[in-house]
């Protein structure tokens, strides 16, 4: 199954962009040291969304930029993002052997090797992003943009959300805990990705808080819907092991809230994603598609 079949046309060919560009940047297979290049390719290249650098490139549409240096900024989340998936399957972390319906790079390539490709993805998403020679924006904001990826990974963010994620297993959480918890795991790269967008677009600061309150609200309602398809989804149609966070008594929002409590949270993050970008209105129409598909995705 194609996970992006459910997008317009438009956003089609913002993911053919996005992957020619991380295509590009990635190290070749052939290079020494070849098995860690090609791991990092396998975890890089092998499908997905794309949903966190169509995220940058939507937000600077809105705001009227569309130049090469978007590539840089959707590069380095998605390097983050693919370096956060290796990670999370590895035996030590959630244990799975099935990503984007193959089998996991640790599968592949081994758990030393698959640590290493995370590691060198990490770095590799910072230097990319320093090292833009096509930022139109000043030094100040080249420097924020580094800073906004770098919280997002770090202890109040992806890392800080994995580590409360570990520590819930087994334990029952309040709503707001379990929110909490996303925002952070989930949560904090889609911020990011927005932000640097927006960043890059030299949006004033209202724009960006509003942009904010959006991205805030897809990470929150992408994590819902992941925590839906778990229960009703299947492995085949869904690219992972479906059911893998109930087996492993994982809380979710099904499991705290039940299925129609979390369909309602759903259309409820969704409704305040949209009425955070209506004063953009029709420059932000690539936004709203991507609200309405973290929403209502099947994959």
């Amino acid at each position: 199954m194609n996970p992006n079949s459910e997008l317009g046309p438009a956003l089609q060919a913002l993911i053919v962009r996005a992957e020619q560009a991380l295509d590009r940047i990635l190290p070749p297979a052939d290079h020494s040291p070849a098995e860690l290049h090609r791991a990092m390719r396998y975890a890089v290249l092998g499908g997905g969304k794309r949903l966190r650098p169509l995220l940058v490139y939507a937000a600077a549409h809105a705001l009227g930029e569309d130049g090469p240096s978007l590539d840089a900024a959707a590069c380095a989340v998605e390097l983050i993002h693919a370096y956060s998936l290796v990670h999370d399957d590895l035996p030590a972390m959630d244990d799975d052997a099935l990503r984007r319906g193959r089998p996991t790079c640790h599968i592949v390539f081994g758990e030393a090797m698959a640590i290493l490709a995370g590691d060198a993805l990490q770095a590799l998403a910072f230097e990319i992003l320093a090292d833009d020679a096509a930022r139109r924006t000043d030094a100040a904001t080249g420097i924020a943009m580094l800073r906004a990826l770098g919280q997002a990974c770090g202890a109040e963010g992806m890392a800080g959300g994995q580590a409360l994620d570990l520590a819930a297993v087994g334990r029952p959480l309040t709503l707001d805990e379990l929110e909490h918890m996303h925002a952070c795991k989930t949560g904090a790269l889609i911020r990011a990705s927005v932000q640097l967008g927006a960043l890059a677009a030299s949006a004033d600061a209202d724009t960006r808080q509003a942009l904010d309150r959006y991205a805030h609200a897809v990470g929150l309602a992408f994590q819902v819907r992941d925590d839906i398809l778990d229960v009703e989804g299947e492995s085949a149609v869904i690219g992972k092991t479906a059911g893998k966070d109930a087996a492993a008594a994982k809380p979710t929002f099904p499991s705290i809230i039940g299925l129609d409590a979390s369909r309602a949270r759903l259309a409820e993050l969704t409704d305040t994603a949209l009425a955070a970008i209506a004063p953009l209105g029709g420059r932000a129409t690539l936004l709203e598609e991507l609200a309405l598909y973290a929403a209502h995705r099947h994959y």
